[in-house]
């Protein structure tokens, strides 16, 4: 069979069951309110949590960053391209997190991919959480370590493996700090504990927590009050933040390290200084402004409530990530397309995304939607639940 004849025959197993994807172009991508194949609908699928990705300061920090740096910084950090907006928005961050240095990377996936190897390498021993990003799995198995999953927030399962191995072997623990598939998040202070008995590493991908958790928005580790604990961690700067990127904070030797070992950050051109500006901007507002998390945990509960009066099966979500479990593949996309039908856009999340059997509707909120908005949400969400027998 030729290569061409494969792909096809794979794709059309893939569709058979219900795992197929495409890309969908929207009009205008940004907002509660979108245009998607030109006319509006409710956004309940973006990570843009407090509706800074179109706030007008953000957006001119960017568009000012470009008319005076250039659309692109030419260059990786090393070569010539760190420049002002990367150190700006670098000791902002380390302020705002309270560490001594921070390090900015093109993505969240780059970040993991290249940092965990550094960490740990062939001979030592990673321990990770069974729901952890598609990033942190590849960075753990790019490591070369011995790689072991551990259940889902189960920290005895954690020690059970950390009393297993060989005394005084490197070990790296690893976890989302909140998971951005079931909005539910790690269990941190057990976690740190273990690692300081054991003599382990803990690292934390707090993408989804950076801005949203905790009473400053300082994320995941200031909501379960573990940020003195927790000397280091990553967050990114595509979600709350409204821009793109990511950062790892902690220690200056950490710091240094990284910018001398990280395969990722060595050779990928720096960020463009746009995002840089912008997210410096971004975080500025969410410390000056936190009304609007107040707004975006107030959207949350009335829709998480309404969902659930509804009679919805919802995780245990503690976030404005609001998963619906559907179960089945092609069920999930049915749901998808009669909610779209009816003005609200949240696409189906399947396999690989999510393991089998609980394939859902991952519903987020922002802080940004209206009551109205959100009560017409939950009135297509009944329409379709009911038809598609879920509720």
């Amino acid at each position: 069979m030729m290569f061409p004849d494969r792909l096809r025959l794979k794709l059309q197993r893939m569709a058979e069951e219900g795992l197929t994807r495409r890309l969908n172009v929207l009009d205008a991508g940004t907002g509660p309110v979108i245009s998607y194949q030109g006319r509006p609908v409710i956004l309940l699928s973006s990570n843009d949590y407090l509706g800074l990705a179109a706030h007008p300061s953000v957006v001119r920090a960017a568009v000012h960053a470009t008319e005076q740096y250039g659309s692109g910084a030419g260059a990786s950090r090393l070569i010539s391209g760190t420049l002002p907006p990367h150190a700006a928005l670098e000791a902002a961050l380390a302020s705002f997190k309270g560490t001594e240095a921070a390090l900015l990377f093109s993505s969240g996936y780059l970040a993991n991919l290249g940092t965990i190897p550094t960490l740990i390498d062939r001979g030592g021993l990673i321990l990770a959480d069974r729901l952890c990003h598609a990033s942190l799995i590849d960075g753990c198995r790019l490591s070369g370590a011995d790689f072991r999953i551990y259940r889902h927030r189960d920290s005895n399962h954690v020690e059970s493996l950390l009393k297993r191995r060989t005394p005084g072997r490197p070990t790296l623990i690893v976890t989302d700090g909140l998971f951005s598939m079931d909005g539910d998040v790690a269990p941190l202070a057990e976690l740190v504990s273990l690692a300081n008995r054991y003599d382990a590493l803990l690292y934390v991908d707090d993408a989804h927590g950076t801005g949203v958790m905790g009473a400053t928005g300082r994320g995941t580790l200031e909501a379960l009050a573990v940020e003195q604990e927790i000397p280091f961690h990553m967050g990114t700067l595509g979600k709350a933040f409204g821009s793109a990127g990511a950062y790892v904070v902690g220690s200056h030797a950490l710091i240094n390290y990284l910018v001398n070992t990280v395969r990722p950050f060595l050779f990928t051109t720096a960020p463009p200084p746009a995002t840089a500006a912008a997210a410096h901007v971004a975080l500025t507002i969410i410390q000056e402004e936190p009304q609007r998390r107040v707004r975006l945990w107030a959207n949350r509960d009335y829709l998480f409530h309404g969902l659930r009066r509804l009679g919805f099966h919802l995780t245990e979500t503690v976030s404005p990530i609001l998963p619906i479990i559907v179960g089945d593949a092609q069920t999930a996309v049915a749901f998808s397309n009669q909610l779209l039908a009816r003005g609200i856009y949240a696409p189906a999340v399947r396999p690989p995304t999510v393991p089998p059997g609980t394939s859902r509707i991952r519903v987020t909120v922002t802080s940004e939607h209206t009551t109205e908005q959100l009560e017409e949400a939950l009135q297509a969400f009944e329409a379709v639940g009911q038809a598609l027998r879920l509720i």
